[in-house]
């Protein structure tokens, strides 16, 4: 596969990896966190916030593809 296009489906696939994640896990904590205390919350965000980026560097990783000897 070219690279050009490689990276314009990594491009799509990123895009959608964070609005999917963003809906879900503002939705979680809509439903389950409600009552929740502000330090609660603040851990939950902060950590979804961050996890995000592990599923992102595997579409990144690829988009990259082998990398080639000189």
């Amino acid at each position: 596969m070219p690279l050009r296009l490689k990276k314009l489906i990594g491009t799509i696939l990123i895009v959608v990896l964070v609005i999917l994640y963003a809906l879900l896990a503002t939705s979680f904590a809509s439903a389950y966190l409600g009552s929740s205390s502000g330090w609660v919350h603040l851990l939950y965000f902060a950590l979804s916030g961050l996890l995000w980026i592990l599923p992102a560097m595997l579409i990144i990783k690829w988009m990259a593809g082998p990398r080639q000897k000189p």
